[in-house]
Parts: C-alpha cells; sequence; structure tokens
C-alpha cells in the first residue's frame, strides 16, 4: 500500500526494485547446479591472427586527410592489422555469435600509418560464411562498418574472405581483407 505522501513514481521504483531482488532471490538455486550453462552455450573460443587487405578511399577522403592532417596518399591503401576474435555462443545448427576489434594501420605501403579501430560484432554460419557490423574510428572520424565474407576451414587454420564498407562523413571506404587464424580453446 502506498502512503498519502509516496509519489506514484517512487511507488513503482520500489516495486521495480522488489522485483529485482525477488528475481535473484528465485534464480540463485538456478547458478548453483552442477552444469549451470544454458542449451547452447559454449565456453569461449580464442580465434586471434593477422590481417592484411587494400582499402579503396574516395576522393573527398584522399582530400580530407591531405587538407586536415597534412597527410597525402593515394585512393588504394594497404592495411595491416590483428583481428581479436571471440565465440561467444553456438547452436547446434552450427550458427556462432562472435564479437571481434581490429586494429590496423593503413598505408604503410606509401610511408605513412593511418590507424583505425574496428569492433564488430555478427555470425558466422557452419559453412563459413560470415556478416558483422560495429563502429569504426580512423583519422577521418568515427563512422561504421559492415563487412561480410567467408572463412575457410583446414584442421585447426582458419582463413577469412572478406569485403568491409566504412562510413565516415567524408563518404564511403571499400576494403578487401584476409589473413588466418589458429583455433584455441
Amino acid at each position: 500500500m502506498t502512503r498519502p505522501t509516496d509519489s506514484p513514481s517512487r511507488f513503482v521504483l520500489r516495486a521495480l526494485l522488489f522485483g529485482v531482488a525477488a528475481t535473484f532471490a528465485v534464480s540463485t538455486p538456478a547458478w548453483s547446479q552442477s552444469n549451470p550453462r544454458p542449451r547452447g552455450v559454449t565456453d569461449t573460443v580464442d580465434m586471434t591472427g593477422p590481417r592484411f587487405g587494400v582499402t579503396m578511399l574516395n576522393q573527398e577522403s584522399v582530400d580530407t586527410l591531405l587538407e586536415k592532417k597534412n597527410i597525402s596518399v593515394q585512393p588504394m591503401i594497404s592495411q595491416f592489422g590483428w583481428q581479436f576474435e571471440h565465440r561467444l555462443y553456438t547452436n547446434g545448427d552450427g550458427v556462432t555469435m562472435l564479437t571481434e576489434w581490429i586494429p590496423l594501420l593503413s598505408g604503410l605501403d606509401q610511408g605513412v600509418a593511418l590507424p583505425s579501430l574496428n569492433w564488430l560484432v555478427g555470425l558466422r554460419t557452419a559453412g563459413g560464411s560470415e556478416f558483422g557490423i560495429g563502429p569504426n574510428i580512423t583519422p577521418l572520424g568515427v563512422g561504421l562498418v559492415l563487412a561480410a565474407g567467408v572463412t575457410m576451414k583446414t584442421g585447426a587454420l582458419h582463413v577469412p574472405f572478406n569485403v568491409a564498407v566504412g562510413t565516415s562523413k567524408f563518404g564511403v571506404r571499400v576494403s578487401f581483407m584476409t589473413g588466418f587464424n589458429v583455433r584455441r580453446n
């Protein structure tokens, strides 16, 4: 019961807090069972490895780098970096949810080092098709990156072939990347 001095929002807040506390109290026995992992959830699998490829910049991006950063590059630049991938979930059909961080250095072929950082969340099918989306930070600013491709497997070795489209306020960039990962549990 609410007291006459309690506002409706205080009552709702108290009810919400009580509901959260009750949920934790009831859920605690389930957490202590011998197999606390829900069906389909797997141990995290570490899949890290080098990445390399090329990126095509639009003319506005090339001009912006020159005007605002005093960096002169051609429209096609190299990419070298490292992918830190972690599998989060695998279902019985082989679909895997994953997250990956990919720091890259671009333009080394032209004597410059343009850093970028990408964080992707996505999925990979049992056949190796993969899709991901996430934020991208570069000297051109922040944007979004969308990647798709396929990973070929032979034993513990995984070789991805990806196309990524990155955005910024200066336009779209398209990258073609490959590399390799070795599965570590």
